[in-house]
Formats: structure tokens, C-alpha cells, sequence
């Protein structure tokens, strides 16, 4: 049996800590963990506001705006983004005539705009303390823009409703600017009708002019010499074939040697005679005539005159109805089937003793001397013509209509575009290829207008394809009725064209060239005096 030891001989017992302690000393250490991150973690680039006051020493040497607007903490960048919100909010407002609404916001709106003013002047990005009662004060008022259904969905509708309803206005006006442009430019003004009146009382009562006329018929001889120089005008207007003669008068080196010969209707032959029987134009010989007199000009002949018998055609271009509904202005304009503008094709029938003419337009101004074209080689070619194709100027495809296959199939579409207006025509090479024939064959398979819709240009590119020499662009200048042109152009161009609705006699022409045709017109005469033009 043992015994227990005595006292002094136990081993001492070892003390152990409580619980509660060891939670407490857990607890303290993950509290200090987590003061030790979150001071790791702040992030540097927000110092606390006193250390935010800027660096004005700095700052003053520039204030990179770029930064300033795009940073993400910017407060310029926040005060543009509420300013351009409320702009959109101004214009909603006012559509639903909350008018007190709208003039708070635009009020707001100057407010932001004199603080975001004051920094940019004194050159340094906006302080908290300054913009903070701007952006609170914008920022209720856009809330309350939300509170009035003023948000951004609602305001996309809107705005893109306004955008149509303006794209709809633009889109009549400018329809409205095209229809009143195209009847300023096809209507008489009451002066040049003035003026053909009285010429044509003129004419009637002097026996003087009359035997002036017959006095020119003694030059008879020089109307076919092939040694002259000839050209060529069809047109109803007195004035602007008056300008065209005078203005070639003056630029030519010999005017005794050129002779004009003017085409017109029954209703202008008199005042045109008159005119030309009246003036003396530096020598010049004018022969006068009306194309009522050309008997084989007939609807049998002449695919022109046939269709105009056509009722369809007739609708087309008079009623402005068609089967597809109604015509476009453009188009509705009968000029596009007159005689006058369509008798450049049967030049050698007109003139059948020529042998090479110069055809221009009554629209035109010549300043330099236009012989020379008539030593120009052809090269066997029978149109002598500037192209059109540099620039804005067009091609083939622009004119025609090549998803026809009889224009697809017999056309280059990138093949270069030339000008009516100034023309040298070889008259022995249009006899030679039968080119009226040519004019004829096209003309014909176009009544349903399938082929190209108007004007003379697109029968003539087709008449002339591959029949056309181009000449040196300063023979030619266009544009002058409807767009701008270099003066340097101008300046060296021997003839110019006035193309476009902007002629230079009506109140629609364009003021800044003007003067190159007003320079050839006596407005000191008496005629022009009392029918005030000017």
C-alpha cells in the first residue's frame, strides 16, 4: 500500500489563464489589424481639404483646362455636365409653356456659368466651397425636371420630334426656294417685255430702220463666205443676244470679218431686226431670222414637234401630271421642247452653205477674241467643246440613265461629260456622218422619257459620243449663274456662260458678276430709259 507524499514533496500546480482573457487579447489585436489597413488604403490623390488648398505658385504658371474638364474628380466637370443637361431642359420647358420653369433654369444656368468664368480668368480649378451651393442648387432643379417627366427618355422623343418637324420645314422651303427660283428665272421680266414692244412699234413706224435693213442685205454675199468667221445664236431674247454680239465686237481683233446669225420667233423677228437695224456693232454683219420660215421644220421631220401633238407629253411638261403623279418643277418647264433650244442639231439644214460655225449661247459673254477657234483641228471630229468632267462637273452617268439597256449597252457611264454654250462645229463632218440622224434615232426612243429626263445636254452627249474634240478649258468658263468661280478663271476665260437660273438680267443674278455683262448693255439709251431697265 503506498503512501501519499507529504507537501513539500507535491509538484506545483500549474495555473492556466481564463477564457475572457484570451478574447480580449484576440479582439485587440484584429482592432489594430484593421486601424493599420485602413490607413494603408486611403487613397493619396484625396488629401484632406486643408492640404487640398492648391498650390497657387504652381497654378498660376497655366491651368491645363483639358485635365481640369475630363478629370474624374472634377468639379468643372460636373458643373459643365449640369449645365448642358438644364440647356435641354430650358427648351422642353418652354415647348410645354412652363415658362417660370424655364426661367429658373436659364437663371441657374448664368449663375454656373459666371463661377466657371471667374476661374478660368483667374486660372484655377474651381474649390469645392465656391461651387458647392451652385451644383446643390442645379442639381434640385434638374431633379425636379425629373419630377415633371422632363427625363432623359423623355426628352429624346421630343427632341427627335423636333428634329423631324424641322427637317420638314427645311425640306419645304427649300422646295418652295427651288419652285419661286425656277419661275423667276422662265419668266419675261415686264422690262425686257417693254422693251420688245417698243422695238417692235419701232420697227412698224420708222421706214429709216427698215431701209437700214435693206441696205445690210447688200452684204448678202458674206452670210455664206466661208472665209469669215461665222457664228451662231437661237433666241427669243433681244437684250442678251445683244450683249453676246457687242461683247464678241469688242473682243475681236477684226469685227469686220465676223458675221452673226441670229435665229428667233415670229414674235421677236421685228424688235430683233429693229434692234440690230438701230446699232452699229464695230462692223459687225448680223443676219436676222425666224424659224416659222424653215418649212422643213415640221412634226414630220422634227421629233420635237411631234411630241409636243402627244397629249402624255403634253401633261408632262405643261399640267405637270404623269402616270407616276405629279411632275417635278424642274422638269415642268416648256423651254426643254422649244425650237429654239433644240435647233442647235439641225445647224447644217439652217446655215447649208457653211462650212464650220462657232454656236453660242444668248447666256454668255465673250472678252477675248474667238478667230482662233476657227483654226483649231478637229481631228476629224464634228464637235469642238470644253469638257465638264473636272471638279463638280459630271459624267456620262449623271445625265443618262444607264440602267436602260440601250444606254448601258452602247455608253462608257465614266465617259466625259462637255459643255453646250461655246461650241465649234465642223458642219462638212456633221454632213458627212449624218449626225442629225443620230440626234433623230435618240430623240425617238426617248418619248417615254426613259432614257434621260430633260434639257438638250443628254440627247447631245448621246449625238456627239465619240464625234467630240475637247478644247483648252479657257475657251469656256461656266458657272456664273449658279455658283462661285475663281476670278483668276474669269480672268483668262475667252467666253463667259451665265449658266443656271442666276442670269445676269434678272433681279435673281448674281450681284458679283454682274458688272462683266452690265459693262456691255448702253442703259443710257432711250429704249432701255423708258422701259427702266437698269
Amino acid at each position: 500500500m503506498m503512501r501519499r507524499r507529504g507537501v513539500d514533496f507535491r509538484r506545483p500546480v500549474r495555473r492556466r489563464f481564463s477564457n475572457a482573457f484570451w478574447f480580449a487579447l484576440f479582439g485587440l489585436v484584429v482592432l489594430v489589424l484593421i486601424v493599420v489597413l485602413s490607413r494603408e488604403k486611403r487613397p493619396a490623390s484625396r488629401p484632406a481639404a486643408p492640404n487640398r488648398i492648391y498650390r497657387y505658385s504652381n497654378l498660376v504658371q497655366g491651368l491645363n483646362v483639358t485635365e481640369e474638364m475630363l478629370g474624374p474628380y472634377s468639379i468643372t466637370r460636373q458643373l459643365t455636365d449640369q449645365i448642358s443637361l438644364a440647356k435641354s431642359y430650358v427648351v422642353i420647358a418652354k415647348e410645354n409653356n412652363n415658362l417660370q420653369f424655364a426661367w429658373e433654369l436659364s437663371a441657374q444656368i448664368r449663375n454656373s456659368q459666371v463661377i466657371l468664368s471667374n476661374a478660368a480668368i483667374r486660372r484655377a480649378p474651381l474649390t469645392a466651397r465656391e461651387s458647392e451651393t451652385a451644383i446643390r442648387n442645379m442639381a434640385l432643379l434638374l431633379f425636379q425636371a425629373q419630377q415633371l417627366h422632363y427625363d432623359s427618355a423623355t426628352s429624346i422623343m421630343k427632341l427627335k420630334a423636333k428634329i423631324q418637324s424641322l427637317e420638314e420645314q427645311t425640306h419645304s422651303i427649300t422646295e418652295k426656294s427651288s419652285k419661286y427660283g425656277q419661275i423667276a428665272a422662265e419668266e419675261v421680266p415686264k422690262s425686257l417685255y417693254c422693251f420688245g414692244v417698243r422695238l417692235t412699234v419701232e420697227w412698224f413706224r420708222s421706214s429709216n430702220i427698215q431701209r437700214k435693213l435693206l441696205e445690210g442685205r447688200q452684204t448678202t454675199e458674206k452670210l455664206k463666205d466661208n472665209n469669215l468667221y461665222h457664228f451662231c445664236v437661237f433666241s427669243d431674247n433681244i437684250l442678251a443676244t445683244s450683249v453676246v454680239v457687242n461683247s464678241t465686237a469688242l473682243s475681236s481683233h477684226n469685227p469686220a470679218s465676223v458675221v452673226f446669225h441670229l435665229v428667233t420667233d415670229e414674235v421677236n423677228y421685228a424688235p430683233m431686226k429693229a434692234w440690230f437695224a438701230m446699232n452699229s456693232f464695230r462692223g459687225v454683219t448680223v443676219e436676222v431670222q425666224k424659224f416659222e420660215d424653215l418649212t422643213w421644220l415640221n412634226a414630220s421631220y422634227v421629233p420635237v414637234l411631234k411630241q409636243l401633238q402627244d397629249s402624255e407629253t403634253q401633261n408632262y411638261y405643261f399640267s405637270g401630271n404623269n402616270g407616276d403623279g405629279q411632275t417635278p418643277i424642274k422638269f415642268r418647264n416648256p423651254k426643254y421642247l422649244s425650237m429654239l433650244n433644240h435647233l442647235r442639231f439641225y445647224i447644217p439644214e439652217v446655215f447649208p452653205m457653211l462650212k464650220k460655225v462657232v454656236f453660242l449661247d444668248d447666256d454668255v459673254v465673250v472678252q477675248k477674241d474667238l478667230t482662233p477657234l476657227f483654226t483649231i483641228d478637229l481631228n476629224g471630229n464634228v464637235n469642238g467643246a470644253v469638257e465638264t468632267c473636272m471638279e463638280t462637273f459630271h459624267r456620262y452617268h449623271k445625265y443618262l440613265n444607264f440602267s436602260h439597256p440601250l444606254i448601258r449597252g452602247n455608253f462608257d457611264p465614266d465617259a466625259c461629260g462637255w459643255a453646250f454654250g461655246m461650241n465649234v462645229f465642223d458642219l462638212v463632218e456633221w454632213r458627212k456622218r449624218n449626225v442629225t440622224g443620230i440626234y433623230h434615232y435618240w430623240q425617238e426612243r426617248n418619248v417615254d422619257r426613259t432614257l434621260w429626263k430633260l434639257g438638250t445636254l443628254p440627247p447631245g452627249l448621246l449625238t456627239f459620243y465619240g464625234l467630240t474634240h475637247p478644247l483648252d478649258p479657257k475657251w469656256h468658263v461656266l458657272g456664273l449663274g449658279y455658283t462661285n468661280v475663281e476670278s483668276h478663271v474669269i480672268e483668262k476665260g475667252a467666253v463667259l456662260h451665265f449658266n443656271g437660273n442666276s442670269k445676269p438680267w434678272l433681279k435673281i443674278g448674281m450681284e458679283k458678276y454682274k458688272p462683266l455683262w452690265d459693262k456691255h448693255v448702253d442703259y443710257s439709251h432711250p429704249l432701255l430709259q423708258q422701259c427702266n431697265i437698269h
